[in-house]
Order: structure tokens, then C-alpha cells, then sequence
């Protein structure tokens, strides 16, 4: 045994009983006083809490090093996401040597394009002991981009917004978000999620508009059902802003043209417990992958977006009993529909007008394959 074994003592913290009851059940939680975050008394705690495993951990230190130097070994510190091209632009994530975060960057049009970093999260995080970015999203016209900060590590987001064309970081900061946004289309009006500062549920949706006090951003959506979630994003088209609320068996969307930021989102399907369904917008239809009419390994269907109400789905790829349809996706030629049968995930492509539908081939009788 260690010397700092013998001489220290692990905190024992105190128990005050909290009787909880929830649907006629009652428990008693001896230890609910430590979820006060702020609490003096709770800090103190974990702080002697935290002392006392370094002490009684400080002899493996140099087998901590040891490991972490050989995992690093392992990873490629210079690596980069393949770049992807959106609204005239090749978007790249990538990563210097030495360095912990990430660096993203776009090139106008070709790859051989002079780089433009959006932002160096290595820079940014300086000061910080955590820090992540992530949201980011482009306004349509390319000149400004939303991103979301967390320096604490509890997935509560500030929502900030960067000037492309100067530079400049706005003064802007909307706090408690899920970090996600979508644009408009008339490039200043964003909508977000907000979560609740307990629970930290996404329970509401909001409409900034630029220029204006984020305090009085207007309250587009409020899911109440706690069992459920809400987020909000973009069609793939850039038609439509969405805004889906999900539960573990159910869901329900709503939908509104992307031009209109204005006007009132229309309900796809009201929710049925049990019926889950997402939706794809493609010319004059949503597509939807749903378990209706109790089709467990899901189906595709479709339904006109001028009538969006479940009696007038009708089935595009039909239920199997053997085959499990985990997502579809939508190009302007093909449908593409990820499937899983035999414990092997594939997928299916078939062009609009049925001229042609295959399997992507692969080489391997295992792999796991995405789009």
C-alpha cells in the first residue's frame, strides 16, 4: 500500500433524504442535494472527492502518460475530412500536428482555390479547460456563418454568428441552445433550438432576425409532452425549414416554406403513438420512412406537400419482413435507400423514372456502409 493510502481518508459525503415520487411511485434519493451545481457545499465535496483520487491514483501516473503517448501513436495527428462541396464551395475539416482541435476552412469553387479558414478551434479555445465548437451553418449567400460554443462540457450551446465577407464576430450570443441552427432563405432570419436550463430538454424552437436583442426572439414552437424532444433544420432541397419533435416511439414534423420565414409551420402528420415517420422533400412530395400500418421494419412512402395527412401516404418501397430500411436519401436522379438484411447494412440505388435500381457492390462480406 501506497503511503498516501495510509494517510488520507476518502470523503464520505452526507446524506439528506429527498422523498421523489413520480406515477404513484415513491423512493427516497439520500444524495439529491449534490445536484445542486452551485451549492458551495457541493463543490467542496467533489473538490475533496477529486483530491483524494489523485492522491490515491498519483502512483500510475507515468503508466497515464505512457498510455496516452502510445494511443496518440496510433492516430494520424495531420488528418483531414474528405471535402464536401456545398452552394459553390468545398468545405474541409483538418487537423495540425500537435495540435488538439480542429481547423475549418472552405475553397471557392475548386479545390486549387486560395483555403479561407472559417475558424481555428485551437486558437479559440486557448483559456479554455474545455471547449467545443460545432453548429456550424452557412447562410445561403455564403457571407455569414451561425456556430455554437460549449466551455463547460454540458451540451448547453451559445449561438453566435461570424461575418465571412470581414471577419468579424458579431456581438450576438444566444444562450442554451442545442448548438444546431438553419437559415432562411432571405439570409437573415435563424432558427434555433433552445433547451431547458434544468432538464436540459430541446423543448423550444425560436426565430431570430438579425439586428434584433436575442431576448426577444419569437417563440415559433414549444413541445410540452416532456417524453419528447424537438430540433429544427432544413430540407435538403433548401425549400423548407422543418421542425421535428420526436419521443421514443413517436414522431411528428412541421413544415414551411424556407422563403416564408414569416408564416405558420403546418403539421405533416399529427402524432400517433407508436407511428414514427421522418419526412424528404423532393419536387411536389414528402417521402417518408415510417413503421405505419404496423410495418416494424419500416417502409417509403409519399405524400403530396399541398396534403400531408397520413390518408394520402401511399407506398413507394413496401414492408419486409426480412429487410429493415434504416434511411433514404434524395438526389436529383436517385433514390437512395439504406437497408440491413443477413446483419449486413446496403444500399439500394434507383433512379426517379425506374429506369435502373441496383446494390452498390462491395468486395468484403462484412462491412459497414453509409450514405
Amino acid at each position: 500500500m501506497k503511503v498516501a493510502e495510509k494517510e488520507i481518508t476518502a470523503p464520505i459525503a452526507k446524506m439528506i433524504p429527498v422523498e421523489l415520487e413520480k406515477h404513484g411511485d415513491v423512493r427516497i434519493d439520500k444524495y439529491f442535494w449534490l445536484r445542486e451545481r452551485e451549492n458551495p457545499e457541493v463543490i467542496d465535496y467533489l473538490t475533496r472527492e477529486n483530491y483524494y483520487n489523485e492522491q490515491m491514483t498519483a502512483h500510475t501516473v507515468p503508466l497515464q502518460e505512457k498510455l496516452f503517448e502510445e494511443m496518440k501513436g496510433r492516430i494520424k495527428e495531420d488528418d483531414s475530412s474528405v471535402p464536401y462541396k456545398l452552394n459553390g464551395y468545398w468545405y474541409i475539416t483538418r487537423y495540425e500536428k500537435g495540435k488538439d482541435y480542429p481547423i475549418y476552412s472552405r475553397k471557392k469553387e475548386t479545390l486549387d482555390a486560395p483555403e479561407e479558414i472559417l475558424f481555428d478551434a485551437n486558437e479559440m479555445a486557448k483559456g479554455y479547460d474545455y471547449y467545443r465548437l460545432g453548429g456550424l451553418n452557412v447562410s445561403p449567400d455564403n457571407k455569414l456563418i451561425a456556430f455554437a460554443v460549449d466551455t463547460v462540457s454540458r451540451r448547453k450551446y451559445t449561438i453566435q454568428i461570424k461575418n465571412l465577407e470581414t471577419g468579424e464576430i458579431l456581438p450576438l450570443k444566444i444562450k442554451t441552445t442545442t448548438g444546431g441552427s438553419t437559415w432562411a432563405n432571405d439570409n437573415k432570419t435563424l432558427f434555433y433550438a433552445r433547451k431547458d436550463s434544468e432538464t436540459l430538454r430541446s423543448d423550444k424552437i425560436y426565430k431570430h432576425r438579425l439586428g434584433t436583442d436575442p431576448k426577444k426572439d419569437e417563440l415559433v414552437f414549444f413541445e410540452e409532452d416532456e417524453t419528447f424532444h424537438t430540433y429544427v433544420y432544413k430540407s435538403k432541397s433548401d425549400q423548407y425549414l422543418i421542425i421535428g419533435s420526436d419521443s421514443t416511439l413517436t414522431s411528428e414534423y412541421r413544415f414551411l416554406d424556407a422563403n416564408n420565414p414569416d408564416g405558420e409551420f403546418q403539421v405533416v402528420q399529427p402524432r400517433i403513438r407508436g407511428v414514427e415517420y421522418s419526412i424528404y422533400h423532393y419536387e411536389d412530395h414528402f417521402y417518408l420512412l415510417t413503421n405505419k400500418d404496423g410495418a416494424h421494419n419500416f417502409k417509403v412512402m409519399k405524400t403530396p406537400v399541398s396534403a400531408t395527412g397520413e390518408e394520402n401516404w401511399v407506398d413507394i418501397v413496401t414492408h419486409s419482413e426480412d429487410v429493415l430500411l434504416e434511411d433514404i436519401d434524395i438526389f436529383k436522379e436517385y433514390l437512395v435507400v439504406s437497408e440491413r438484411s443477413d446483419g449486413l447494412n446496403k444500399i439500394r440505388v434507383s433512379r426517379w423514372d425506374g429506369t435502373d435500381a441496383y446494390f452498390l457492390p462491395f468486395d468484403n462480406e462484412t462491412y459497414t456502409a453509409y450514405t
